[in-house]
């Protein structure tokens, strides 16, 4: 029998849309304050003030600086929505802002401005609102860290850079946010630089943003050398009226390159699990809202040149479809929580990028800004979860994270929203936003988007249960069963009847005594950053589903039902797979040896010595011997030789002055007298 399935869009799931009743009637209900500049320029400056301001106000006064962290944070959330608030005065939905002023240099117009529009909006919403909970949690997390001064501002500074790459009009100021976000990822993941293993992390993290950052560098600096200006909606509106050529390709490939590399795409995604040698609120900041996800804002800002560069969508897609499979495989056999959560975050910025490879130009970027909006919700959630957990069991590894949520019930729902929302069940944030995908990724696929859109249709479907995959097995190992609610199965309470009764039952004993000793390690306001970022995994989809995203996009039921029913399936096989197994891990039945492969990146480090260290160092070492062995011979040879001149001379003529070199010397005071008298 053949099923009639309705023919829907994503736009039958919206909102419904809304309207000003009457121009500027709202403002004149609740008017905004009279401030000089804008929302959009105050969003970017308050946590950069707030950064300086708190290295040279608060002194050696930890508590004073995280009141100014704390307090620009809270500034900056209140900027952000205030620009939402601006654009739903305004009928045109773009609002652009100064700065310093344009700079004069020559033909080459350099506006320095910003922009905003509502999916702008709302991701420097979710920055703003994720880099404050951040801050709050690491006042707790980092209570006796004598660094933590130093630690606030690097937040506050990093919030600021992303804050004016989502925002940036220019693309000299979006090249700014971009490497002062490189600088601030190696200070926050290097913090604890007394250990050897975080000095090398924030280096090698450096080091391979920093080499893909020259494609990133030297394609734009061709946009906009080619256009005449640096304003991004300049360069768009030139490139696009010229039409694709062999300068745009090239230009849009080496970005594609730039933003491979902050990204962790395939080939550099090794460095991202090593980051977690920093502090978890600093792999949550990292991971949740701001340096991997400034990939796919520069790509959102760049995408009408994206989608019409078919070989920059192809390079792109395919690295996106290795880095999201290969990734997901990784995460599933990692040892410890951390990491299987940062290979996820490869895994899942891979997806963001592999939508805006994906989409069409009557797509649109949207679905690959929605992901990025669900991702920073709960994945910050995980991290900070994770933490806390950390601090409760003494470390991060699956081993001792084991039974963690039974043991402390308060964190409970924290993993397991959380869980559910990276797994993209309904009607957690995540499915909302990863539907999307799909759902731009088979438009694209029907629609002219030629191999980049299959491929990554493709990837994305593959992705699913392999995420549910490790979303079950974390799940799996946190929710084992205690010692104590194993032998409370075998308790009897005795014949006597007593008025306590109920706490006579050990297990109801076990729990209080863990949710009372979990919630007495942290602090109410760091409790409450996780209470607000566990509700948004499910609220969150009210903010992908508002009726400002561009939602062209078929609603395939047939294909959502079938990547939901792959998902059970993985979900199942891993249940069943941790059966028998004393941890309930079922990453305890991969080999040993292919798990120790997966945890060290299947040999990425060695890869990178192999074929980037050592012929760099070999070249290195050959120009320093050239340059000691030829260069510096010839000016070695030439010291010598007027060495040897100056002794043979010396053996031809005497040593002391002779009576006519006397005389010269004489004749020349004498003329020199003279010529001073006479004038």
């Amino acid at each position: 029998m053949k099923i009639d399935w309705p023919d829907l869009s994503w736009s039958d799931l919206q909102l419904p849309s809304f309207s000003v009743p009457g121009a500027g009637l709202l403002a004149d209900l609740v008017p905004v304050p009279d401030l000089p500049g804008t929302p959009t320029q105050w969003v970017v400056l308050v946590p950069a003030l707030a950064a300086l301001a708190g290295l040279l106000l608060s002194g050696r006064s930890s508590r004073l600086a995280a009141w100014i962290a704390v307090g620009g944070g809270l500034l900056t959330v209140f900027f952000a929505l205030a620009q939402l608030y601006v654009l739903l005065n305004l009928e045109d939905p773009r609002l652009t802002a100064g700065t310093t002023g344009a700079l004069p240099l020559g033909e080459l117009q350099v506006p320095f401005t910003l922009v905003t529009t509502w999916p702008l909006a709302l991701i420097a919403v979710t920055v703003a609102a994720v880099a404050l909970i951040v801050q709050v949690y690491s006042r707790w997390y980092l209570w006796y860290d004598p660094r933590y001064r130093v630690f606030a501002a690097t937040v506050s500074v990093f919030t600021a850079a992303m804050l004016l790459t989502v925002h940036a009009d220019d693309v000299l100021l979006l090249l700014v946010g971009w490497e002062v976000m490189g600088w601030c990822s190696y200070l926050l993941i290097g913090h604890h630089s007394t250990k050897a293993a975080a000095r090398r992390a924030s280096t090698k993290a450096l080091l391979v943003t920093r080499t893909a950052d020259a494609g990133m560098v030297v394609g734009l600096l061709v946009l906009a050398a080619g256009a005449g200006t640096t304003s991004i909606a300049g360069i768009v509106e030139h490139w696009g009226r010229t039409g694709p050529s062999t300068t745009l390709t090239a230009a849009m490939v080496l970005v594609v390159v730039g933003v491979a590399g902050k990204s962790a795409l395939f080939p550099f995604q090794d460095w991202l699990p090593d980051a977690m040698e920093g502090p978890t609120p600093a792999s949550a900041l990292i991971h949740a809202a701001t340096m991997v996800a400034a990939g796919t804002v520069v790509l959102t800002h760049l995408f009408d040149l994206l989608a019409v560069t078919d070989p920059a969508r192809l390079l792109l897609a395919v690295l996106a479809a290795v880095t999201t499979l290969g990734a997901a495989m990784l995460a599933f056999a990692q040892g410890d929580l951390k990491r299987l959560l940062a290979w996820s975050t490869v895994s899942q910025v891979a997806l963001m990028l592999a939508a805006l490879a994906a989409a069409t130009p009557q797509v649109g970027p949207d679905a690959a800004a929605q992901h990025l909006v669900a991702h920073a919700w709960f994945k910050a959630l995980l991290f900070l979860a994770t933490g806390w957990l950390a601090v409760l069991v003494g470390g991060t590894a699956m081993a001792a994270m084991a039974s963690g949520t039974r043991r402390y019930r308060v964190l409970r729902r924290r993993f397991g929203w959380g869980l559910l929302a990276l797994a993209g069940v309904p009607p957690f944030v995540g499915f909302f936003s990863k539907e999307m995908i799909l759902g731009a990724a088979e438009s694209g696929s029907v629609a002219g988007g030629g191999l980049p859109s299959v491929i990554v249709l493709s990837a994305v479907g593959a992705a699913a249960p392999l995420t549910a995959a490790y979303c079950m097995r974390a799940w799996l190992v946190l929710d084992r069963p205690t010692d104590a609610e194993r032998h409370a199965r075998d308790y009897h309470q005795g014949a006597v009847e007593r008025i306590d009764d109920f706490f006579d039952q050990p297990q109801v004993v076990h729990e209080a005594e863990g949710i009372e000793r979990a919630e007495s390690a942290i602090s109410s306001s760091a409790r409450s950053g996780t209470s607000i970022l566990t509700l948004m995994t499910l609220l969150g989809s009210l903010m992908v589903l508002l009726p400002v995203w561009r939602t062209d996009v078929h609603l395939n039921l047939q294909l959502l039902l079938a990547t939901l029913l792959l998902m059970v399936v993985a979900a199942t096989a891993v249940a069943l797979a941790a059966r028998g197994v004393r941890t309930r891990d079922a990453g305890a039945r991969i080999p040993a040896s292919l798990s120790l492969a997966a945890e060290r990146g299947l040999g990425a480090d060695y890869a990178y010595r192999l074929l980037v260290a050592t012929p760099v160092l070999a070249l290195a070492r050959a120009v320093a011997w050239f340059d000691r062995e030829v260069l510096d011979a010839w000016v070695r040879g030439a010291g010598a030789g007027a060495r040897l001149l100056g002794q043979g001379t010396e053996l031809l003529t005497p040593r002391r002055a002779t009576p006519a070199l006397a005389l010269v010397l004489a004749g020349v005071l004498v003329l020199g007298t003279i010529g001073v008298l006479t004038t």
